[in-house]
């Protein structure tokens, strides 16, 4: 393949084992591509960075940056905004705010603290009047919670979805008519129900009027120094003559070392002294199976004995590599994000660099409640990459090879043709 080397080929040309390219590609480093009967390609540049990077060699900068572009004419309304990481990723891609709503209060107030301009309606989705905004947006993004709907008897339309989250994301799409809708969620739901409340999902989009196509997004190949994965819904309206466009990842990672320089001291979670005891034997990079098994039996409990990989539990980040996805609660058991170098969990301010809010943004609340926004939120710096992609469809622009456009497409009154 045109530029790629298998990874034999790529070992002897960078000077690197095969199994250091295995182990770089399993930690999501770098990238493979599957040719003829299924073999791994690699880029070979990409594999010579991240070398470079982690030998501390080579003229690389630091590449964490919050990516910026000057503004737009379009306009969006963003729901579930939680403490806008979506909503300050597409002002970032140079798009403006007309709405945005937010139930819970901390939320709400971040918002508000953060952008006084913004027109923050803190209320239930379902008491808003989506109709006055009609003709004048050209986005609704929102990261609805995922709901089960009930199968028996029902045809599963529109109507058919009243009660959960999603049904008011397609009402405000309904009553709006946005040329461009973005739903955001877990990887989970393309599995969810046996694919079926996604299938439910597409097909009410469809029904709508709009080209929907699913895609999970991998964080850490667009600017965001996390390894979060993201599932993305984007429908056109069927007048637009453009197909939905998705980011396409860079081939660079931003390690975490690149994100924590001279981050603001803030304040952040504290271990007991047992804690701090069991997790300054783990070195960087490592979990509980770098503890003495005598001390793993004893930290680890019931866990200990059950199946799976539990690789969450006494972990420690690494400095050359994103950060694991960060969570609501840098200090559970389970989803252990216990800093690089210094035995504590990690801080309000590098949670907030993680995912890549600017120092400047300050969040409401209590310390806890200040985690759990930084870990629901959507990184600013995938907010940005899918307000570009956005801003790309409304221009109608033929910029297919800077974005990925998935070949299937979910089209108004047909079946779903995706598995």
């Amino acid at each position: 393949m045109k530029g790629l080397l298998t990874i034999t080929d790529a070992a002897d040309k960078i000077g690197v084992s095969v199994d250091t390219i295995r182990r770089w590609e399993k930690k999501g480093l770098i990238k493979a591509t599957r040719g003829a009967n299924n073999y791994r390609f690699f880029n070979v540049n990409e594999i010579k960075r991240l070398h470079q990077k982690v030998n501390g060699t080579g003229t690389q900068k630091n590449s964490y940056t919050i990516l910026k572009n000057p503004k737009t004419k379009y306009k969006a309304i963003d729901l579930f905004a939680g403490a806008g990481g979506t909503a300050l990723g597409l002002e970032n891609a140079g798009i403006e705010h007309l709405m945005l709503n937010e139930f819970e209060k901390n939320a709400a107030k971040t918002l508000r603290i953060n952008r006084p301009d913004w027109n923050v309606v803190e209320d239930d989705i379902a008491n808003i009047d989506f109709k006055p905004y009609a003709g004048v947006t050209d986005i609704i993004e929102g990261g609805f919670p995922c709901q089960a709907f009930s199968y028996a008897g029902k045809k599963l339309g529109f109507e058919d979805t009243r009660g959960t989250l999603f049904y008011e994301f397609a009402r405000a799409i309904k009553e709006v008519r946005p040329k461009i809708a973005i739903g955001e969620n877990v990887r989970g739901l393309l599995t969810h129900e046996g694919g079926k409340t996604l299938d439910i999902m597409l097909n009410v989009l469809a029904g709508l009027g709009y080209r929907a196509v699913p895609k999970v997004v991998r964080s850490q190949y667009l600017d965001v120094p996390q390894k979060r994965e993201r599932l993305l819904i984007v429908a056109v309206r069927e007048d637009l003559k453009v197909p939905p466009f998705f980011p396409k990842e860079r081939d660079y990672t931003v390690s975490l070392r690149e994100a924590l320089q001279n981050c603001p001291i803030s304040p952040g979670q504290k271990y007991s002294a047992y804690k701090r005891k069991v997790l300054s034997q783990v070195s960087p990079g490592g979990y509980w199976r770098d503890l003495p098994p005598e001390i793993q039996r004893e930290y680890m409990g019931a866990s200990f004995g059950m199946g799976g990989g539990k690789t969450g539990m006494a972990r420690r980040l690494s400095w050359d590599e994103p950060s694991l996805t960060l969570t609501c609660n840098p200090a559970q058991k389970q989803t252990e994000r216990c800093h690089p170098e210094e035995t504590r969990p990690l801080t309000v301010r590098e949670y907030a660099r993680i995912q890549t809010f600017p120092d400047d943004w300050k969040f409401a609340g209590s310390v806890s409640s200040q985690y759990k926004q930084i870990g629901n939120a959507v990184p600013v710096n995938l907010g940005y990459h899918i307000g570009i992609a956005a801003t790309a469809m409304l221009r109608q622009a033929e910029e297919y090879q800077n974005f990925d456009v998935p070949e299937l497409i979910y089209e108004p009154g047909a079946r779903l043709a995706f598995a």
